[in-house]
């Protein structure tokens, strides 16, 4: 399925000062305290996405529930570099700015809010531009921190393929659910597919994609191409 590209027009494009997102694409599944920043690097970009979300839609009657949807984020974020109090404060701060999105905009703004992430992603990333493989190595490692069984299927500058088996994803947002954490999308697709798309077309690259399920779950594959 070719993936349409995201008007994601950004409110300002001077450089941005945040050593904290300093993250190059590891290879392999990332652990420890890699993974605990790729953790941190992926919240702090969907919640700068979610601000020039609101700004950029001129949402100025949505900025008390903005401010409350961060203050509930922040007030759990971890002080060390614990992968997994990392990865339980990403996994709240997505539900919330979520249920936040969906509530105040509806679900067909979803898409537009996840493309602002990724919009962040590319103004602050040190990869290269037109690599098919830089966005694809990004959601290679994010694959990898829920253990999602992912190999590459084409690994070339021009054209870059990657197969995600099984994608953990799924796994973990049950877990979450039994311990309390409210969910709002029926499937993480919703949100991870126009990201994903998003991510690849910022980098100045074509996205296609093919969501799957078999025996072993639920999975897809992302192309990345010029």
């Amino acid at each position: 399925m070719r993936a349409d590209n995201v008007d994601v027009t950004l409110l300002d494009e001077r450089p941005v000062d945040v050593t904290v997102l300093d993250e190059r694409p590891t290879s392999g599944v990332p652990g420890g305290t890699a993974a605990a920043r790729l953790w941190r690097r992926r919240l702090i970009e969907a919640e700068a996405g979610l601000t020039r979300f609101i700004v950029d839609g001129r949402a100025g009657a949505q900025l008390n529930g903005l401010l409350e949807t961060k203050r509930a984020i922040f007030a759990e974020i971890p002080d060390g570099h614990d992968e997994d109090e990392w990865k339980t404060a990403f996994f709240r701060a997505q539900a919330l700015m979520e249920k936040f999105v969906v509530t105040h905009f509806g679900l067909d703004h979803l898409s537009s809010w996840a493309a602002m992430n990724s919009s962040v992603y590319a103004a602050v990333d040190a990869e290269p531009k037109h690599d098919a493989t830089v966005p694809l190595q990004r959601l290679k490692n994010q694959a990898g921190l829920y253990r999602s069984a992912a190999q590459w299927v084409e690994q070339e500058s021009g054209r870059a393929v990657l197969r995600i088996g099984h994608c953990a994803i799924w796994d973990y947002r049950e877990l979450a659910r039994r311990r309390g954490v409210e969910l709002t999308l029926d499937a993480p697709c919703e949100y991870c597919v126009p990201a994903t798309t998003a991510m690849i077309t910022n980098k100045g690259l074509n996205a296609d994609y093919e969501l799957t399920e078999d025996e072993t779950g639920h999975g897809c594959v992302w192309t990345a191409s010029h």
